[in-house]
């Protein structure tokens, strides 16, 4: 008996020895290094641990403009974090008996379609939140992105229909925003509320989330608020925050790492919350169902934490690292990202919201935390992010540094002279609408009439192809325009495509066909 008595002592020093979890000062240390290292004006982060926050605080300022101080209680964006916030929504009405997770989606919004009308038939409440309708990465994002839009729910909702299926329903993993619209329609059908009064009055007013708002233009005070930045040509720059509330169900909450920890919590203790956890939001049942891989991603690489599989849940990603379950979510706006991490078995969350749209700071910040915690040591985060990050870019911009030389070397030349009236007219788009392409000063010019922000120069590269060059630099997503000619050698219709790889997904300008409008 005192054999194996020493025998456990002796495992249970070792094991404390060996996980040795990152104190206050190490944080502030690491979150300071990833402020400068990655050009980031303002970070918040916390971390709860066993129903206690062991960190909370914000670093740097929240804006570069103001210079006001970030703290635990400054609003950032939240973005695609309100995904889960949605799913929860829908919990609380499957607890209600409102609704099932396979109700079909057509008994409540009976104009809801899309490309295939099997899809249709079948489509139900969980698939609304999986990402694997079939349709592609991002498809019809353009409706809602970047943030000029004039498009409403119900349009967006109509033209789902138009959005061709790039793969088989329910077998593949392609992210979408727009279904997460739909969710929120199905939110407020059943409730008879507005989904952002939902969100407000269901659950963050329960958990005591005071400072927060469903939506931007539902923040009551300002004082307290990041402004969004984003690189522009090596210079941060400040950008609006995204403002329209047709988003909101998707990635439109704001809040801070402090109410977002009361959130934390009641998802650590699977929907229980209040002193004791003597409160319920919404079942053990349905939180479980949330935390169930629904669609598998796949898993190409185990990674420094022996990844065995990947999955998405709903309004969660789902994988194990180091042995545990990890439950997360990223969210990204222009100027704006965030990362929440749960690790369910160790009662961990790790929260970190930046206001600047490098991805590389939070997943550094959050990774050098959890490996205090796994007991991993010698990871250098920061720069090894750093190094992949100055690496990727360094590719991209190979690829568009070549594509100006030419458009350049042609102009010194004066080889890029063409007919703009070949190309000049109205192109329309079943799902996005009309595309005005004119002559300017000599020069093509593209103008978008649902998505005012989508506007730019048209520059010659090669036969029928040009490079739409946005006026909104912040964008940073210059397109392929490639025409296609009829008979007579005038264009009728064109494709377009993003230039550079590290072209945000939801440019989606694949997914567009626009064709000259006739004139009537």
């Amino acid at each position: 008996m005192k054999r194996i008595y020493s025998l456990v002592l002796m495992l249970t020093v070792c094991i404390a020895a060996w996980s040795q979890p990152l104190k206050s000062d190490d944080i502030d240390r690491l979150v300071n290094k990833t402020l400068e290292t990655f050009n980031v004006p303002g970070i918040a982060v916390a971390v709860i641990k066993d129903d206690k926050i062991v960190h909370m605080k914000g670093y740097g300022v929240s804006s570069v403009t103001t210079g006001r101080r970030t703290d635990e209680n400054t609003l950032f964006a939240i973005a695609s974090n309100s995904k889960a916030f949605t799913s929860a929504a829908l919990g609380i009405l499957v607890d209600e008996e409102k609704l099932t997770w396979e109700t079909k989606v057509t008994d409540i919004i009976p104009e809801f379609r899309l490309y295939n009308s099997y899809v249709t038939e079948d489509f139900n409440i969980k698939d609304l939140l999986t990402h694997r309708s079939g349709m592609g990465l991002g498809a019809g994002d353009l409706m809602l992105w970047p943030d000029s839009s004039t498009f409403t729910t119900e349009e967006i909702i109509h033209n789902l229909r138009y959005l061709k299926q790039t793969s088989s329903f329910r077998t593949k993993y392609d992210y979408d925003n727009l279904l997460y619209l739909v969710a929120g329609e199905v939110v407020a059908r059943v409730s008879g509320q507005g989904w952002d009064e939902f969100v407000e009055s269901r659950i963050m007013k329960p958990l005591g989330m005071t400072n927060s708002a469903a939506s931007l233009n539902r923040v009551k005070d300002r004082s307290n608020m990041i402004d969004a930045h984003v690189p522009v040509e090596g210079t941060l720059k400040v950008v609006p925050m995204y403002a329209s509330t047709l988003l909101d169900p998707a990635g439109g909450i704001m809040s801070s790492v402090a109410d977002m920890s009361k959130w934390v919590m009641m998802q650590l203790n699977r929907g229980k919350y209040g002193e004791s956890n003597s409160k319920v939001l919404l079942s053990e049942k349905a939180h479980r169902e949330m935390w169930t891989p629904q669609t598998i991603i796949p898993v190409r690489n185990p990674g420094p934490y022996r990844t065995h599989f990947s999955a998405y849940g709903l309004g969660w990603g789902l994988t194990d690292v180091a042995g545990y379950l990890q439950a997360s979510h990223t969210g990204g706006l222009a100027g704006i990202v965030t990362q929440v991490t749960l690790i369910p078995e160790l009662k961990l969350g790790i929260i970190v919201f930046t206001n600047q749209q490098e991805g590389s700071a939070f997943t550094a910040i959050t990774n050098t935390i959890k490996d205090g915690y796994f007991g991993i040591k010698g990871n250098d985060w920061v720069k090894m992010l750093k190094e992949n990050a100055d690496r990727n870019r360094e590719e991209a911009k190979k690829v568009t540094d070549e594509i100006w030389k030419k458009i350049e070397a042609q102009g010194s030349k004066g080889v890029t002279a063409v007919d703009n009236k070949v190309y000049t007219g109205t192109y329309t788009d079943i799902w996005f609408g009309d595309i005005i392409i004119s002559e300017e000063s000599s020069k093509l010019r593209f103008r978008s009439v649902r998505s005012p922000k989508m506007r730019g120069e048209m520059l010659y590269y090669t036969g029928n192809t040009f490079v739409v060059k946005w006026d909104d630099r912040s964008m940073d997503a210059d397109a392929w325009a490639v025409f296609t000619l009829d008979k007579e050698g005038k264009a009728e219709a064109f494709t377009m495509d993003a230039i550079s790889p590290l072209t945000d997904f939801s440019y989606d300008f694949q997914d567009l066909s626009p064709k000259r409008k006739e004139v009537r």
